[in-house]
């Protein structure tokens, strides 16, 4: 009788998935490139290393439509972690609501830069904050989300001196911080963000704006801070037959708390010295030019800026990065992407100027 009785409930468990309709895809990625760091500090030497492996965003995943007002989606990494999960229901007049893990209203992804783990300018020129919980409202173009929240723990931040750290491929610059203690985070509203995109055949532009804010309550007699972080950005992009261009830029207040993807380590974070808050300004850039003579090849350039700067420092962190690179199509799903770039930091303080230089390709098979 159990045994009749587990399969009566799986049975009752699976009809409903069943019913709904699956659309399972895969994507495998695997990066060979030869990476060259140039730390240029005195006595020591360029670090030239191979990359050869399994980029962490391959995945595979699923959409899923139960009926005509909900629906879903999964996605999972190279070693099963969730990039996402989330619920939708479409309401009659066309709007949708969603639930879950996803992209984010500010997430534009203008370039294809296939370096880092398909890399796309995201935090050197481009704005990026992840796939995040969130609640969110879409009308059209019209996105609205309450985010869940990005903190920055001060208790744990280290106090170290700028220096460029690595040697594997991926930049990495940290920069002098300030530790604060006994201090206990307090948030009272999520993250909000908004977006819009317009889209024409020829021609499409976007804009997006985000605001967040939290409390460093003192554990003792001490100060309390707010921390605001806010950013706006926007783009435009067009295609001329063959050719495309697309341009893109963003700037805000504190981006590091806000949640900014900053591959590059720049001080983007609201400090504490002296007793004072210390807040930091940012400011980000792109440009990607193609050209697609057809169907089975795809030429594209790019470069991007992103700067930051805390109050009163007199110092402006800054990192930028170019590349060419060329999209062959092999077979449809299965296309090899070489691209040769560059990137770059630097700052008014150290005279230091690191850079990576990389040249390889990129492999890829959707299924």
């Amino acid at each position: 009788m159990k045994k009749l009785f587990i399969i009566f409930a799986i049975l009752c468990l699976a009809a409903p998935a069943m019913a709904a309709d699956w659309n399972f895809y895969g994507s495998a990625r695997f990066a060979t490139f030869s990476v060259d760091v140039d730390p240029d500090l005195p006595g020591v030497d360029s670090d030239t290393d191979t990359q050869w492996a399994q980029q962490g965003n391959s995945r595979i995943g699923a959409t899923v439509k139960f009926n005509d007002q909900i629906g879903g989606g999964f996605e999972m990494s190279d070693s099963f972690g969730k990039r996402k999960l989330y619920g939708t229901y479409t309401f009659g007049n066309g709007g949708e609501l969603l639930i879950g893990q996803t992209y984010t209203p500010s997430a534009l992804f203008y370039s294809n830069s296939v370096y880092d783990g398909d890399g796309d300018l995201l935090g050197v020129g481009e704005f990026y904050e992840g796939r995040l919980p969130m609640i969110q409202f879409k009308m059209g173009g019209l996105k609205v989300a309450l985010i869940s929240p990005s903190t920055v723990d001060y208790e744990l931040t280290p106090a170290v001196e700028a220096e460029f750290l690595s040697t594997d491929g991926v930049t990495t610059i940290d920069a002098e911080v300030e530790a604060a203690e006994n201090y206990d985070t307090d948030v009272t509203l999520p993250k909000i963000e908004v977006g819009y995109g317009f889209k024409m055949d020829m021609f499409f532009a976007d804009v997006f704006a985000g605001y967040q804010t939290y409390e460093l309550d003192a554990n003792n007699a001490g100060t309390d801070y707010d921390v605001d972080s806010y950013v706006i950005g926007a783009g435009v992009g067009a295609n001329f037959g063959a050719f495309f261009a697309k341009v893109g830029a963003h700037m805000g207040q504190n981006l590091g708390n806000y949640g900014a993807y900053n591959p590059v380590g720049l001080n983007d974070e609201m400090s504490i010295a002296g007793g004072t808050e210390k807040d930091a300004d940012g400011l980000g850039y792109l440009a990607v030019l193609g050209f697609s003579p057809s169907e089975m090849l795809t030429i594209e350039a790019g470069y991007g800026y992103e700067e930051a700067e805390v109050d009163d420092s007199n110092n402006t962190e800054s990192a930028w990065q170019w590349y060419v690179n060329c999209t062959v199509n092999i077979a449809p799903g299965f296309f090899i992407v070489p691209e040769v770039g560059q990137i770059n930091y630097e700052d008014d303080v150290t005279s230091n100027d690191p850079q990576t230089t990389y040249f390889g390709a990129k492999w890829q098979i959707n299924f």
